[in-house]
């Protein structure tokens, strides 16, 4: 039973809670512990062994302590199992449809006897849903939408969900005997924003053992196929996974080959055809009169790049979005990495509905090297946040000036996520926003609005003189709710010209801006920030996936506000 395991089953018992209307408070804890669980890099079941205390991790009290020890020692865990027994499986696919949750399932499942999706889109169709209490026919357009939705997206993975698959199957494949290399190609390498399965290529002098290894990890739901140099498994995450074994004269064309993206493979292998050269998985061949190809290069990627006279470019590029042309001519971007961020400028504490004090969110802050940073709680039109008014705010800002007197090591910034309003106005008085030191805006209700006026709406948010940053910015939550209806290119136009920066969100459930999004910003001469929205100090290392997103889009360091120092800064995020 590894942390991953530990942390799906966690996440599941707070799904069927949900689904029974349980104590929302109770509901919380075990969504705190799979926070906590995947966020450990030690096994929990060294805790055990060791006998540790498990209350000493955040969020893991005495309950979910025996629980944790339970799934170490037993494989399962006995309260979760109860609960299946009340609550069928599928309900739990159902509660995940965009449009439904858990309230609407149950109702449906109560009403209709309906337990799964197919069923579901089946009545849906048929008028039924519509004629459950508390439904009608938009409710039932509305969820017909969010199936559509579901089987296009529902089948992919978010990259910390296939992340925590992938890395213990990585640490537990490395100790095959003969293991020589071993990497994960796909879109998981490109660091796409979501996974539909992963491709593990390896060298080994003995491949049967390591492929008896593969098959034998005990996360292995099911074997699709079982070779000597490549098989298929499914884990219980539901995640496929192949793992091929390649000769060693191949392994760099193979992960070229297997990293792709398709579009990328095809304009290389074409320019090697120009060349009078022949790409595959196996190598890079020169084209003989006989027909028969020269193998020349294939060992490493580098080389297969060389032949073709481009450098090597990283996978995050390898979309067809112009990064063979730049290679070509000498011009790939020297990509930004985390170490280039000197601050963080949307984060929430225990104001509103973070899970950490202002002071221990500074302290994280500091100790990750920052410069500088910003506490930007929730306005007050957010009350399931506990957002906070003109009276709490200057509370709030006594407070931050207390921190500040014993943090001289970091300059910490007074903000607010204030909310944009249906008519485009801002969720606090203009005296209030004067009084910040940055203003960032967001939306976060009325996401439906027709196209035109939802563009309208933002617009008028972003002429506000106090706005400084524009955070993520289509509301988009990643295979859960689509992004809204508005002219992007206008907005982002409109900010560059008026100086607001718009916000790469890291949430890997947001990733908002998306990548192509940012190279328009970007070509538009928008602002760009990359922030983490961290609700606790743990989600301050979300920051690694901004940085992955804004690598897709080409972003260098200087393409990104706060990068630069904090004075250089200052100026720059100044409308």
């Amino acid at each position: 039973m590894d942390n991953p395991e530990i942390a799906r089953i966690f996440d599941e018992v707070a799904d069927v809670l949900e689904i029974q209307g349980a104590n929302t408070f109770r509901i919380r804890a075990y969504r705190n512990a799979v926070r906590t669980v995947e966020s450990l890099t030690t096994p929990l079941r060294k805790w055990v062994e060791e006998n540790r205390p498990l209350t000493d991790l955040p969020g893991i009290g005495k309950e979910m302590a025996n629980h944790v020890r339970e799934m170490v020692e037993t494989g399962t865990l006995g309260f979760r199992d109860e609960l299946l027994a009340e609550v069928p499986r599928s309900l739990i696919e159902l509660m995940r449809l965009p449009n439904l949750g858990p309230k609407k399932a149950k109702k449906i499942y109560d009403e209709l006897k309906i337990g799964s999706v197919d069923e579901l889109e089946a009545a849906a169709k048929a008028g039924l849903i519509a004629a459950v209490p508390g439904f009608g026919a938009k409710s039932q357009e509305k969820i017909l939408a969010g199936i559509a939705e579901y089987r296009q997206h529902g089948s992919r993975f978010l990259l910390p969900q296939a992340e925590r698959a992938v890395e213990p199957l990585l640490g537990y494949l490395r100790e095959s005997p003969g293991l020589e290399r071993l990497e994960v190609a796909g879109s998981y390498r490109r660091r796409k924003e979501t996974v539909g399965d992963i491709d593990l290529l390896a060298i080994a002098s003995q491949p049967v053992p390591v492929m008896e290894r593969f098959r034998g990890y005990p996360q292995v739901d099911k074997v699709l196929n079982a070779g000597d140099t490549k098989s298929t498994v499914v884990l219980g995450s539901g995640l496929q996974v192949d793992l091929r074994v390649v000769p060693a004269d191949c392994y760099g064309a193979a992960l070229v080959y297997f990293t792709g993206s398709k579009e990328h493979n095809v304009k290389l292998r074409r320019r090697a055809v120009e060349k009078g050269l022949r790409i595959s998985e196996y190598g890079v061949f020169r084209e003989q009169p006989d027909g028969e190809g020269e193998w020349i290069a294939g060992r490493e990627e580098a080389d297969v790049y060389a032949t073709v006279g481009l450098a090597w470019i990283p996978p995050e590029l390898r979309e067809d979005r112009g990064e063979i042309e730049a290679a070509a001519a000498g011009r790939l971007p020297d990509l930004i990495r985390v170490q280039d961020l000197r601050g963080d400028l949307h984060m929430h504490s225990t104001w509103s509905d973070g899970r950490n004090s202002i002071e221990e969110m500074v302290t994280a802050c500091a100790a990750r090297g920052y410069e500088y940073m910003v506490i930007s709680d929730h306005s007050k039109s957010l009350s399931m946040t506990g957002g906070l008014d003109a009276y709490r705010l200057r509370l709030q800002w006594h407070e931050i000036d207390q921190v500040r007197s014993r943090h001289p090591e970091i300059r910490v910034l007074r903000a607010m996520e204030v909310d944009i309003l249906g008519d485009g106005s801002l969720d606090l008085e203009d005296e209030m926003l004067a009084g910040l030191d940055l203003v960032l805006v967001s939306l976060h209700s009325r996401l439906d609005l027709p196209g035109e006026q939802q563009t309208a709406r933002v617009l008028k948010a972003l002429e506000h003189p106090e706005v400084n940053v524009f955070c993520h910015p289509t509301a988009r939550l990643i295979n859960r709710r689509k992004p809204v209806d508005m002219d992007l290119d206008l907005v982002l136009r409109r900010a560059a010209e008026l100086g607001v920066a718009v916000e790469l969100n890291s949430s890997p459930n947001r990733l908002d801006l998306k990548d192509t999004h940012l190279k328009l910003a970007r070509e538009l001469g928008c602002k760009v920030v990359i922030d983490t929205d961290a609700h606790r100090t743990a989600e301050l290392d979300l920051m690694r996936y901004g940085v992955e997103q804004a690598r897709r889009a080409g972003l260098t360091a200087g393409d990104v506000l706060n990068t630069l120092p904090f004075e250089t800064f200052w100026k720059a995020i100044q409308r």
